[in-house]
């Protein structure tokens, strides 16, 4: 059989990957895609749509189980999670045939089967080589665990928590992350008991010191239980429940243990060190251009050592097909990537953190300002608490936006557009907001930090 030869020859059809072989059909170049499983990958069967479809079920129960507030009489009688499973499957099978659609459509060729790199420009697949200008590598991520931590009966990842036909009565959750933190929020408001064991001080550690405490004390009142700063030992299971002991000599009990303490890179058995693409703890290693050390092999997505999201997966794909037409496309840092946590309340940021902008300039060039959403119309009709965190240079532009509250995942686009154009709060606070708009909270912010302060004292 002739090798069928192609432009651009992508492994792996997730964000990063089927950004990068549309991007290239829109330059003119012909793109063939690579993918074992369904395109989408993990971010929209496992990971990102599912779960959020979950977040949404979740809100939707502790609105009517609140009606009351609004003078809304309204009873919660249960919780069907069948129906609520039939319904999140709904969504991803509708985006799963709409993305099928559109990669027909641009002119993209997916080939079903497990590729395997076997020269800088080819990829072997179903017993056929597949032949590349230029290879781009997207493996995607999988679920991590501890060393000694068998993922096994109940002692589960994201990806079986998100299979279960039942509601935890108890849940524990290893790692007070991203992927920790929403389920604990999906279940809590699903009437589950949870404990959420994190070794580092705080929740969401990665995020402002000030939004990870606005959290806890949040999933305090929520009734969210967390042990911070101490370390998982070991676990044990029955039939029907888990024991977890802490380094601390604490003990707990539930139903099941979910492991979330991060993604690692799919990177092993696809002819990565055959071919000598070089990799570091297994994340293959690039420049800032995202070329490997191997001449037209490329790398993007979560096997790239940075964040592991699906915008910036998106963001990658389209980078390197721009990058091989010679269009020279313009580096975004992993910094000015708007991040958000889907828990209730939502985190959003994007940005330096007052302690990192401090650690960059020292502590007399930067200033921050955190406006309460107390203050905010739109955010008491809602019925939510949090902030909005600026910082600035002193005399310079802003640095960082860090939010808290519900909702505030929709204010990060201007917050990134803010950040990512060197805004000075000043060229911001003549701008309007709509009122009443929880986006006034960034206009407010703003007003203060140049020294006019409308809401804000």
């Amino acid at each position: 059989m002739a090798d069928q030869q192609f432009d651009l020859v992508v492994l792996g059809g997730g964000s990063a990957g089927y950004a990068a072989a549309i991007r290239a059909t829109q330059l003119g170049k012909t793109a063939a895609v690579i993918e074992k499983d369904k395109l989408g990958g993990t971010c929209l069967h496992r990971g990102c749509v599912p779960t959020k479809a979950l977040l949404h079920a979740a809100e939707i129960v502790d609105v009517v189980r609140g009606a009351d507030t609004y003078g809304i009489q309204a009873l919660l009688t249960g919780i069907d999670i069948e129906a609520v499973s039939a319904h999140r499957e709904a969504i991803v099978n509708s985006k799963f045939k709409g993305l099928q659609g559109l990669l027909k459509a641009v002119g993209v060729t997916v080939i079903a089967g497990e590729g395997k790199l076997t020269a800088p420009n080819t990829v072997t697949v179903n017993g056929e080589s597949i032949v590349g200008e230029n290879v781009v590598l997207a493996t995607g991520s999988y679920s991590r665990t501890l060393p000694g931590l068998e993922i096994a009966g109940r002692v589960i990842t994201s990806e079986q928590a998100l299979q279960l036909d039942e509601v935890p009565e108890r849940a524990i959750i290893l790692g007070g992350g991203v992927i920790g933190v929403e389920f604990a929020s999906v279940w809590r408001s699903f009437g589950a008991e949870v404990t959420i064991v994190e070794g580092l001080p705080h929740l969401v550690p990665n995020e402002e010191e000030s939004i990870s405490k606005q959290l806890e004390r949040a999933f305090k009142k929520r009734g969210i239980g967390y042990q911070l700063g101490v370390r998982f030992k070991s676990v044990s299971q029955t039939e029907d429940e888990v024991t977890v002991t802490l380094e601390n000599g604490t003990t707990l009990t539930g139903d099941y243990l979910l492991v979330a303490v991060g993604r690692g890179p799919a990177t092993d058995n696809i002819g990565l060190d055959e071919v000598g693409v070089n990799r570091d703890r297994g994340f293959v290693t690039t420049n800032e251009r995202l070329q490997t050390n191997v001449p037209g092999v490329w790398a993007v997505g979560d096997i790239v050592p940075g964040l592991q999201l699906a915008h910036r997966g998106y963001q990658q794909g389209i980078f390197v097909a721009e990058e091989i037409a010679g269009l020279n496309p313009q580096i975004v840092e992993d910094v000015n990537i708007p991040k958000v946590t889907y828990c209730d309340p939502e985190i959003a940021s994007v940005g330096l953190t007052e302690a990192k902008a401090v650690e960059k300039l020292g502590k007399e060039k930067v200033t921050a300002y955190e406006y309460n959403l107390a203050g905010n119309a739109k955010s008491s009709i809602l019925g939510t608490a949090g902030s909005v965190k600026v910082v600035r240079e002193v005399d310079g532009p802003v640095l960082g936006v860090h939010m808290i509250g519900a909702r505030v995942g929709e204010l990060v686009g201007e917050a990134q557009l803010i950040v990512n154009w060197d805004a000075y709060p000043e060229d911001v606070a003549p701008f309007i907001h709509g009122h009443p708009t929880q986006n006034e909270t960034i206009g407010e912010a703003m007003l203060k930090l140049a020294g006019k302060p409308l809401h804000a004292i």
